[in-house]
């Protein structure tokens, strides 16, 4: 089977997206897909895996963007392929997987961010002049609504919701995948070392309390309700509570909130890291307080790691969360109280221990390679299709 994948970035810097696709081509390669990426970045070598590099070059962003699905739509019709697989918008795909989430839903989920009626409305006013989002969301809506257009794929039950309420798709194109991570495979004596060496790393003791955060949009993710209930924690019951934000959202604004709640001590900014593995070895509760995430990477990651967490009911990672028994569900991220109250639930080890070994045996659900599988049933289905006589 030939294959192509149109995905606009493939840096995994960039976020738990990006890192997802990286994942898919390697094991569609492994099961003997042919894989033709077509992307603006330029990946690491990799055998078997053809990699079409597309030049956006434009004055803007936005620009830059339209380019590259321009040029990609005119590329594909140069050349035959099975099927078209597209993470990214691209015309004439005939799979559309939106990882990072519909665009639609990531605009109303950003203004809750803002708090009352008046600055809500004015943020919608203003989107009518933010190009870049209005071309994102025309594209969106045009793939969506062709009746010809492209089979979809919704990486959990919430995105497959988001499909009907924002563009009324039939259940006949919604085809439930979820997304998938790669097992932890550390050793007992490997986790032993990446506990001792980030906690010596970030001076910490054997017995402090740590809990981490990893995104990098600080604001979507809710690393300020973090800070928040972080405060509520500061002195309770000798938690002794330290807590390492990890990813590229920092910046002297972040510092200083922490400084304004007291907590500048308890909390330390990581910034980006490729060790995210060894931070999830070295914690004992992973917290992800987001107002908007399809099906979070980093909760999925921390699970199979042995990590109890503690998310919200606006992840679709969260339907994977039994509650109580795995980790928590907060159903809103602006519940600072309830936040607090379960990171200081998950204190007792008896219960960390216990959650966190139910939340490993999720390992084979999530697997990246039960969604490879998955997704190459889907293209299967669609060439019978494609090759019934008339």
């Amino acid at each position: 089977m030939k294959v192509a994948v149109v995905c606009e970035w493939l840096d995994a810097w960039r976020g738990g997206a990006e890192t997802s696709t990286l994942q898919y081509l390697h094991h569609l390669r492994a099961k003997g897909v042919e894989v033709h990426v077509f992307t603006r970045s330029r990946p690491a070598a990799a055998p078997d895996l053809h990699v079409h590099v597309v030049n956006g070059a434009a004055m803007t962003r936005t620009r830059r963007s339209m380019t590259f699905a321009y040029r990609v739509e005119h590329m594909l019709q140069r050349e035959s392929f099975d099927v078209v697989h597209a993470v990214s918008p691209c015309r004439g795909a005939d799979v559309y997987q939106p990882r990072g989430g519909l665009v639609a839903e990531s605009i109303e989920r950003n203004l809750v961010l803002l708090r009352g009626k008046p600055l809500q409305t004015l943020k919608r006013y203003a989107n009518r002049f933010n190009f870049r989002q209005r071309h994102q969301l025309a594209l969106e809506r045009k793939m969506m609504m062709d009746p010809s257009g492209p089979q979809i794929v919704a990486i959990s039950s919430y995105v497959a919701r988001q499909l009907k309420h924002h563009y009324g798709i039939p259940d006949d194109r919604i085809h439930l995948i979820y997304n998938g991570v790669d097992a932890d495979v550390g050793t007992v004596d490997l986790r032993a070392r990446n506990r001792d060496l980030i906690r010596r790393e970030f001076g910490l003791d054997a017995d402090d309390y740590l809990v981490i955060l990893v995104a990098h949009n600080f604001r979507l993710k809710g690393v300020h309700r973090w800070l928040e209930a972080a405060a509520l924690l500061r002195g309770r019951r000798n938690l002794k509570l330290r807590s390492l934000v990890i990813g590229k959202g920092e910046s002297r604004k972040w510092h200083q909130l922490a400084a304004r709640l007291g907590v500048q001590n308890m909390v330390t900014f990581v910034g980006p890291t490729d060790r995210v593995q060894a931070f999830y070895h070295a914690a004992d509760v992973l917290v992800h307080p987001t107002y908007y995430d399809p099906c979070s990477r980093v909760v999925l990651e921390a699970m199979v790691s042995g990590l109890p967490v503690v998310a919200t009911r606006w992840d679709g990672a969260s339907e994977i969360i039994i509650e109580g028994e795995n980790g928590f569900v907060v159903q809103d991220p602006g519940d600072v109280a309830l936040l607090a109250d379960r990171v200081e639930a998950l204190h007792d080890p008896n219960t960390r221990r216990r959650m966190g070994e139910a939340a490993r045996t999720i390992t084979p659900q999530v697997s990246m390679a039960r969604n490879a599988d998955a997704m190459i049933r889907l293209f299967e289905s669609l060439l019978k299709v494609e090759r019934v006589p008339a």
